[in-house]
């Protein structure tokens, strides 16, 4: 029985040339044979099978040559044919995405005007096997330059055209075809909406005054779940190779819109699981995907600053899909009318004494120096009928905010995101984190409303709450970055959203080399600013007291694209519409000096607006 990669008895090599009396690799197989049993020199008969086809490409090297020196002798021109060959070949047509440049014969393999007789190089062949090969191969390959030098006219040879160098275009360029401007999303989303794996990211426009894109697509080439035994790093691994798979690709020069392909899709709270380890205490009743991205190779852009949208095409994408694509975005398509309304009012599934509990067993944490800081929530829950998307267009329009998405899921469930809130950023490897910490409600009397925003900037507590959690993604990005290129260029300010009051600050830094987007988000998610610190302690205290799994909360929604550019959201002021119920949550950061009924007051106004405006369709 013969091993795998084992030569078969019948094959016959030749020798690499004059003199040459045994093949490298038939000589390592005889040694084989002499050692004990066990013993593969070299790494076996891989490495023996390896050397064969590194023979084969000098062999192929020397017929080349050979040839060359023959036309030489029967009258050619340096870089001409012989006389008598007759029509000139052909050009052999090439890829547009791979046009070479053909080296200049009058600088080919010359040094100077009369070329390089004393050199090891062959003259002709430029870096020749000897500059790659080892051993039995690289001896092979200096017997055959020895063999160049004794039968060739070392000043006159040039390069063979059959070894030009290839020189590749610049990476593939994604198309582009304008649309006329929208500064409202929901015209253009309304076309896709009922389509499979159809995502909006959505920055709030007109109202919302901080987003500059909206992008939304549909049709995925590929959806990917992560599977029930699968960890972190495996399924991370699997987004990376589907982006390997899509390809590279380039926006045209100038173009500087966030996405030329790739990943959309959510990352739950719950993901935070498979990156470390975690008790497994609260109920999973929602039983949600911990991740759901889809592999997509076009977009539609809005650039609010620009005043531009437009239709994004990876070069994979089918022309007749481009086509298709085109012709949906730009004919008039009437809106259906669609309803949503509740069953129910939205029901607390924590009731102020439980709350009450769970924050003294908090308290008790904090004093014994178990942590810091915990992030709390409670879930709000309601029945329904009719069309998501009916609830989604409501809500931005109460609640217009920079991290907005809405995704559909398969059946009839759907994502609504509302947040204020940036996860992480990474544009050519510049990272940016914008964590909140710090609430005050808003009022319609506008000095009651100057007041409480003042508050919030002098409060002592908020700012130590909102530093903790600095400090902690501090830590998170410098797991990932270039060390000392993580700043904080921006602490304590002020960012004010129809409902409420946000203390926010913004970390900065830069990847460091070997490291990408995938590995940012495997060294800080979940987002610090809502679990508490230390990170991994607040979410084990939080799964011991929260009776349900977040799922969908404080997760992600996101985009990754094929040039490495990443933007996320806190998955915060989000519901999730499954199996004919629609979920929400609230939650704040309790320390130290944190006032029981003023942390239970909060989780419902940071989710007032939301269950308000639904409750009143």
């Amino acid at each position: 029985m013969r091993r795998q990669g084992q030569p078969s008895p019948g094959r016959h090599w030749r020798g690499c040339g004059p003199g040459h009396r045994r093949h490298p690799a038939r000589h390592l197989a005889e040694q084989h044979h002499q050692q004990a049993p066990g013993h593969y020199p070299l790494g076996g008969w891989r490495a023996i099978a390896q050397l064969g086809r590194l023979h084969e490409a000098c062999r192929r090297v020397l017929r080349v040559v050979r040839s060359g020196l023959h036309r030489r002798r029967h009258g050619a021109g340096p870089g001409q044919r012989p006389a008598d060959s007759g029509a000139q070949r052909p050009s052999r047509p090439e890829h547009p995405d791979r046009q070479r440049q053909r080296p200049d014969p009058s600088h080919s393999g010359r040094r100077g005007a009369s070329g390089a007789t004393g050199s090891r190089r062959t003259s002709g062949i430029g870096a020749g096997p000897s500059q790659f090969c080892s051993g039995p191969v690289r001896s092979c390959a200096r017997r055959l330059n020895r063999h160049t030098a004794r039968t060739a006219a070392p000043a006159r040879l040039q390069s063979p055209a059959a070894f030009p160098r290839p020189i590749y275009s610049t990476m593939p360029i994604c198309s582009i075809h304008p649309l006329p401007y929208s500064a409202d999303p929901i015209a253009f989303f309304a076309r896709i909406r009922e389509a499979p794996g159809a995502v909006l990211l959505d920055s709030g426009r007109p109202t919302a005054v901080r987003g500059r894109h909206d992008l939304l697509s549909a049709w995925p080439l590929q959806e990917l779940s992560v599977a029930d035994d699968e960890d972190g790093a495996a399924y991370l691994k699997r987004l990376r190779d589907s982006l390997e798979a899509l390809g590279a690709a380039q926006l045209p020069d100038g173009c500087e819109l966030p996405f030329a392909g790739g990943l959309i899709g959510y990352l739950s709270y719950e993901f935070g699981r498979r990156l470390e380890p975690l008790p497994d205490q609260a109920i999973d009743d929602l039983q949600l995907p911990e991740a759901r991205l889809g592999l997509y190779a076009w977009a539609l852009i809005s650039d609010h600053q620009e005043q531009t949208s437009q239709l994004i095409f990876h070069p994979s994408l089918a022309a007749r899909e481009c086509k298709r694509l085109i012709e949906l975005f730009s004919v008039d398509i009437p809106e259906p009318h669609t309803e949503f309304r509740l069953s129910q009012p939205f029901q607390a599934s924590i009731s102020a004494e439980n709350y009450r509990q769970a924050f003294q067993r908090i308290q008790a944490y904090i004093q014994a120096g178990d942590c810091y800081q915990v992030n709390f929530a409670q879930r709000f829950q309601a029945q329904y009928v009719g069309d998501p998307w009916a609830a989604y267009c409501a809500l931005r329009a109460a609640c217009p905010t920079p991290f907005a998405g809405y995704l559909n899921l398969p059946g009839a469930d759907a994502i609504l995101s509302l947040s204020p809130e940036r996860f992480v950023r990474v544009s050519a490897r510049q990272v940016e984190t914008r964590p909140i910490k710090g609430t005050r409600p808003r009022s319609a009397d506008p000095v009651q409303d100057a007041a409480f925003a003042a508050e919030l900037l002098a409060s002592d507590k908020d700012r130590a709450e909102n530093l903790m959690i600095v400090d902690l993604l501090r830590n998170d990005l410098g797991r990932s970055c270039r060390i000392g290129s993580v700043k904080v260029p921006e602490l304590f300010s002020l960012e004010s959203y129809p409902n409420v009051h946000h203390l926010v600050s913004s970390v900065t830094g830069e990847l460091a080399a070997g490291n990408d987007a995938l590995d940012l988000i495997s060294g800080s998610f979940p987002g610090g600013s809502i679990t508490g610190a230390p990170k991994i302690r607040a979410m084990q205290i939080i799964d011991e007291l929260e009776p349900t799994r977040r799922s969908l909360y404080c997760g992600s929604l996101m985009y990754l694209d094929v040039r490495g550019e990443m933007d996320s959201s806190i998955a915060i002021r989000s519901l999730l519409v499954k199996d004919g119920q629609i979920s929400c949550w609230g939650g704040g950061g309790i320390v130290a000096d944190s006032d029981c009924e003023a942390e239970y007051q909060e989780t419902f106004t940071k989710v007032r607006v939301l269950l308000e405006t639904l409750e009143a369709l």
